[in-house]
C-alpha cells in the first residue's frame, strides 16, 4: 500500500485538519493530490459535524506548487484525477465553509495559489511565499492575478510577480497577505483555535458570510453593497426571531471571557 498524499484529522470541536503530504517532494501538486485533496474538502464541505478547515502541509514545506517532474514527463498529468475541466480554474472545489490556510514553510507558484484560495492565512515564522510563474515561463491559471491584488495591492503584485522574488512572513503580514505570524510550534493550535472559534458561532451565518464575501469581491463596490443588502433581507425573512435574545446574551457572554 502507498502512503495517503491527503491526511485527515476531525475534530470534537466542529473543524477538521487537512495536511498535504508528500513532504519528500515538498508537497508539490502531482494529479494525484491535486484529485485527493479535491475529494477530502468536497466531502469534507458536506459533512454536518465539521464547520470549518485548517489547511496546511507536511513540514518542511507548504507546497511547492504543481509537480514540474510529473509535468515535464506528461503534459496530459495536468487533467489527470479531475471529473471535468472546471475543477482546473481553482487549486480547491468551492466551499461553503470557511477554509483556513495554515502555512508552515515555502508556499511556491501553485502552493501560492493554493494559499490565496484560503479564506485566510496564518502563517509560521518559516513562511515564505513566491510566485516563481515568470522564471519557470508558465501562467498562473489558479487565480493568483486576481486574488494576489486582493491581497497585497496591485503594485506589490507585480512585483511579486515580474520579480519571482521571495516574501518573508513578516513582510507578508505587513503588507496583508497573512492575518497572523506565530512561532512555528505554534501555528496549527493557533489555527485550531481560529477554527474552535468558527465552530461556535451560528454556522449557517458563517456560511452566508463567507459566501456574501466571495459573491461581492467579484463585482464592483456598489453591486456588491447591494448582494450584501440582498442577502440580509432574505436572512431575516427566513429566520425566527424568539432566539435572538437567547443569542445576543451568548454574545456577550463570550465577549467577557474572550481573551
Amino acid at each position: 500500500m502507498t502512503d495517503p498524499v491527503v491526511l485527515v484529522e476531525r475534530s470534537d470541536d466542529g473543524y477538521a485538519v487537512v495536511t498535504l503530504h508528500r513532504p519528500e517532494a515538498r508537497n508539490a501538486l502531482n494529479a494525484a493530490l491535486r484529485a485527493e485533496l479535491h475529494r477530502v474538502l468536497r466531502d469534507l464541505d458536506g459533512d454536518e459535524s465539521v464547520a470549518a478547515v485548517v489547511l496546511t502541509g507536511s513540514d518542511p514545506a507548504f507546497c511547492a506548487g504543481l509537480d514540474l517532474k510529473e509535468l515535464a514527463a506528461s503534459p496530459e498529468s495536468l487533467r489527470g484525477g479531475f471529473d471535468d475541466a472546471a475543477d482546473l480554474r481553482r487549486p480547491v472545489p468551492t466551499m461553503t465553509k470557511p477554509l483556513i490556510g495554515a502555512v508552515n514553510g515555502v508556499a511556491v507558484t501553485g502552493g501560492f495559489e493554493l494559499a490565496l484560495a484560503c479564506d485566510f492565512l496564518v502563517a509560521s515564522e518559516h513562511a515564505r511565499f513566491a510566485d516563481t510563474h515568470a522564471r519557470v515561463g508558465i501562467m498562473p491559471g489558479w487565480g493568483l492575478s486576481v486574488l494576489l491584488p486582493q491581497a497585497v495591492g496591485v503594485r506589490r503584485a507585480r512585483e511579486l510577480s515580474a520579480t519571482g522574488n521571495f516574501l518573508d512572513a513578516p513582510t507578508a503580514l505587513a503588507w496583508g497577505l497573512v492575518n497572523h505570524v506565530v512561532a512555528h510550534d505554534r501555528l496549527l493550535p493557533f489555527a485550531r483555535k481560529l477554527a474552535t472559534d468558527i465552530a461556535g458561532n451560528d454556522r449557517a451565518a458563517v456560511r452566508q458570510l463567507m459566501a456574501t464575501y466571495t459573491e461581492g469581491s467579484l463585482v464592483t463596490a456598489a453591486e456588491a453593497l447591494e448582494i450584501e443588502q440582498r442577502h440580509s433581507r432574505a436572512w431575516l425573512a427566513n429566520r425566527a426571531g424568539d432566539d435572538l435574545d437567547a443569542r445576543r446574551r451568548a454574545v456577550t457572554e463570550r465577549g467577557r471571557t474572550q481573551l
